[in-house]
């Protein structure tokens, strides 16, 4: 744990999603106070905000809050623009290229952001749901970005001046899809509390055909676990 005593508080960032789900409870396995971190920054899914609130709930954070951003102002991707989310590509597509669905400067802000709550908290450790395995393709899941962001965070916080680094952890940042689900089902998670998808209806259920919805029912069927989510119709698994 690099230092870190049990009970520490950390930062979680906590999207709603598969993921983070499973990253706070790697947090939670590994001895902290979790302090939850979401982010309503103008995203279409916005629905993710009140699965983040179950996840943190059922999994016992000690805090959880919302910040609000601005992206929609800055635009420049489906999930922030009047852009349409791109629906059934094929796998050569989705491992091609940064997708429409990549938010500019969306991580770097919330690591940012996440650093400043850390100060605030006295926490060392802020983790992060990243990923650079299964397609995506985005420059901001990236290990070297991660590094980049944790040498920053260290020249510009008080605790990295006064030598109390804060490390940003992605337990999850080389795992595949199903290698992450079937952790998370090793921990308790309760995937039918999250969300991943990028295009859901008004009450939340799963389009079953963008990215995010293709890459998580492949890794729930990889990982020979039932798939919990909720989908606006029948989809093939």
């Amino acid at each position: 744990m690099s230092g870190l005593s049990a009970g520490s508080p950390a930062v979680v960032l906590l999207s709603g999603g598969l993921d983070s789900a499973t990253v706070l409870a790697v947090a939670r396995r590994d001895g902290h106070s979790c302090h939850c971190l979401a982010f309503d920054y103008g995203q279409r899914h916005r629905h993710e905000l009140a699965c983040a609130r179950r996840v943190a709930s059922a999994q016992g954070a000690a805090s959880f809050r919302v910040v609000t951003l601005g992206l929609r102002e800055i635009g420049g991707s489906a999930l922030t623009a009047d852009i349409d989310v791109p629906k059934d590509r094929s796998d050569h597509d989705l491992s091609t290229g940064i997708p429409i669905t990549y938010v500019p400067a969306r991580n770097l802000t919330f690591l940012a952001i996440a650093s400043g709550l850390a100060e605030v908290l006295g926490a060392r450790a802020i983790y992060a749901g990243v990923n650079a395995v299964d397609y995506s393709g985005y420059p901001d899941c990236r290990p070297e970005f991660i590094a980049s962001v944790e040498r920053t965070i260290a020249l510009g916080t008080r605790a990295g001046v006064e030598g109390e680094s804060i490390e940003v952890r992605t337990p999850i940042i080389r795992m595949t899809k199903p290698e992450i689900i079937r952790l998370g089902v090793s921990l308790g998670v309760d995937y039918g509390l999250t969300s991943s998808c990028y295009d859901p209806t008004e009450s939340g259920l799963a389009c079953g055909h963008c990215d995010s919805c293709q890459i998580r029912r492949r890794g729930f069927a990889e990982a020979g676990v039932a798939d919990p989510t909720r989908y606006a119709e029948d989809v093939r698994r």
